[in-house]
This record gives C-alpha cells, sequence and structure tokens, in this order.
C-alpha cells in the first residue's frame, strides 16, 4: 500500500481568505483520510476548537495537489445552500428595471438561470457545469474557487464542510443522500448535476465542535477522526512545542519561549472553569505569532546598544554579540507571554 500523505511537516499558502500556515501530518491523519477516499464516506473529524480540523482538511488538499473547497455552516443553512443559491431579490430588482422593455427580451433577461449560482457541492462533484453556469450568472456574488496552477478536474478535489453541528438536523442527513448518490436537482435549470466522468469522487470532510448531538444515522454513515490534544502534561508542552517550531521557527522563537507558552498553557486549561472555552493548539499559535511579531529585531538592536554603553568591558567576537542580542529577545518574549496570555488563552 502506497502512503499518500507526508508524515511531516508542509507549507499551506495563502488561498482565498485562508492564511499562509503550516500543517504537521501524522500517521493517524494520513490512514483516515485514505481510508475515507477508499470507502467512499465522508470524513467526520471531531474534537474540541482548536485542535486543527478544519486545517487538516486544506493540507490533504495541499499535499494531494487537489481543489480545495470549503464551507462554514450556521444555524440557518440548507442542503440546497450547498448545492446551488438562487438570487431571488436580483431578479426581482432586475424585473422592475426591465418594466418597460418588450416582453420576449424582458423574458429571455430574466430566465432562472442568469440568476442561479453554483455551490461547494455542484463545484465538487461537477466542475466543467459549475464553471459554465457561474459564467452564466448575472451578478457572482462568491468568486469561483481558487485553484494552483497545472489543477484540473480530473485531479479531484477536498470538500470541508466546517461546523456542521451548528445546522438544524435536517442538513447531515440530507447531505448525505446528496453525497450518496452523487447527484442533486436543479430545478431552476429542470434538470440534475451529476459527478462527472473519470473525475474521482470528492474526499468530503466535515467538522463539528460538538455543540449539538448528530444524528447518529449521519454519524454511523460517516468514518470518525477524534481530535484530541494529549492529557498529560509533559506530552502536551512536547506537542505543543513541535507545532509552535512549525510555525514560526527557531529563528523567530526560541525552544525555551515556545515551552514556556505551552506551560502557560497547561495552567489556563486545568484553571478553566465549567462552562468557558479551554485554550488549545490555536490560541497557543495564535500566542506565539503575537510575541514574535512584537518583540522586532530593530528593537533588540537598540536595547543591545544602550547595554554596550554601560558596560566596560564590550563584546566584539561575532559570536558572542549574537548570543546576546538572542538572550535579550528570549528574556522580552518570555516576559511578553504572561501579559498577552489573558487575552489569548483566557476567554
Amino acid at each position: 500500500m502506497k502512503f499518500r500523505y507526508p508524515t511531516n511537516t508542509i507549507p499551506l499558502p495563502k488561498q482565498g481568505s485562508w492564511p499562509d500556515s503550516f500543517h504537521v501530518f501524522d500517521n493517524q491523519h494520513g490512514y483516515a483520510l485514505m481510508a475515507a477516499e477508499a470507502a467512499g464516506r465522508p470524513l467526520l473529524l471531531r474534537g474540541e476548537p482548536g485542535t486543527g480540523k478544519s486545517q487538516l482538511a486544506r493540507a490533504a488538499a495541499v499535499a494531494t495537489g487537489r481543489l480545495f473547497l470549503s464551507v462554514v455552516v450556521n444555524a440557518r443553512t440548507e442542503c440546497e445552500d450547498l448545492q446551488w443559491k438562487f438570487d431571488a431579490v436580483g431578479r426581482l430588482g432586475e424585473a422592475q428595471i426591465l418594466a418597460s422593455i418588450p416582453d420576449a427580451d424582458r423574458l429571455a433577461r430574466l430566465r432562472p438561470a442568469r440568476f442561479l449560482s453554483p455551490g461547494p457541492l455542484w463545484w465538487a462533484l461537477n466542475w466543467h457545469t459549475a464553471e459554465q453556469q457561474f459564467i452564466e450568472f448575472i451578478n457572482p456574488s462568491d468568486p469561483a474557487p481558487d485553484f494552483s496552477e497545472g489543477w484540473e478536474p480530473s485531479c479531484g478535489s477536498v470538500l470541508l464542510i466546517d461546523e456542521i453541528d451548528k445546522a438544524d438536523t435536517d442538513l447531515p442527513n440530507s447531505l448525505l443522500e446528496t453525497l450518496g448518490n452523487g447527484d442533486f436537482k436543479v430545478p431552476y435549470i429542470g434538470g440534475s448535476v451529476c459527478r462527472q466522468t473519470e473525475v474521482p469522487a470528492p474526499l468530503v470532510v466535515i467538522t463539528t465542535n460538538e455543540e449539538r448531538e448528530l444524528p447518529a444515522a449521519f454519524i454511523r454513515r460517516c468514518l470518525v477522526l477524534q481530535l484530541t490534544l494529549p492529557e498529560k502534561k509533559d506530552e502536551l508542552i512536547q506537542f505543543l512545542s513541535s507545532r509552535g517550531k512549525a510555525h514560526v521557527g527557531d529563528e523567530k522563537c526560541s525552544d525555551k519561549v515556545r515551552k514556556r507558552a505551552a506551560e502557560l498553557l497547561v495552567e489556563d486549561r486545568l484553571a478553566v472553569e465549567p462552562g468557558q472555552l479551554r485554550p488549545g493548539q490555536a490560541e497557543y499559535i495564535d500566542l506565539l505569532k503575537a510575541i514574535t511579531g512584537m518583540v522586532k529585531d530593530e528593537e533588540i538592536q537598540i536595547e543591545f546598544e544602550e547595554r554596550q554603553k554601560t558596560k566596560i568591558k564590550k563584546l566584539t567576537k561575532e559570536n558572542e554579540i549574537e548570543e546576546e542580542k538572542e538572550k535579550l529577545k528570549e528574556q522580552s518574549q518570555i516576559e511578553l507571554l504572561d501579559v498577552l496570555r489573558r487575552f489569548v488563552y483566557r476567554k
């Protein structure tokens, strides 16, 4: 069996509203993704917020050269919203504008297809017809999916359906029917959207923060990967420190600083009262990015020069100067950790 996913850190380039980042794969992630593909089932990612559930889907797309599509679910989301959107308000406004022109012209410009935009499921199942429909849409509110150079529909896609627990219980069941059939009806064009031939089925990754219980029938028809942080203190500190190194690197932040930030997170996780959010990996990375962004090399250089003026024996060797600067930066970052943790960890 060929292992399709990497077992190391990969960079994730900026895409749409997603910033550039890094993802650390492990064997568990890879096996779960490959199993979902082979079984033709969605992969449901469970776990507390901040454990990297959403990023795993994006990393899977980047690692395998597939198109990445995503949608964030809310309390009003219905299955049709993932398939297509019809701009009824826009059509009404267009009808009022065209009230004075001949009937034949007005009807042609008010064709329902001109106000129909493809949703993420449409793009995932049949890129060709989705692209055609997008071109016909008179007023696209959302841009077409952003794909990397060299990508084509035969490369496949990864569809992230984020925070499905926020939706009504009808959505998960309707979604499984659509994915199982590989098609759905679009009333405004009088036809169906079917999965494009010779194109692999999309890998569907669904996340939940467990805010609402999902239907048992839905869970049974998914593969489930539980993303959790290590429970033991030393293991959690080591886990977070390694993730921090992948995101900010040794040049911006030393191992000592990363471990101190992890120790503070462990303290705050234990101090959380019932009903409050426990800080996780996402908050840890945010804190590291905050301190590395606030402690500037230019400021460290100025502080070093000021200290040199007061020293009787001044540093002259390049390695000693660099070592002293690193100590100053490390000290400044550690001092900031305890100040900033109250804004980042304690929510």
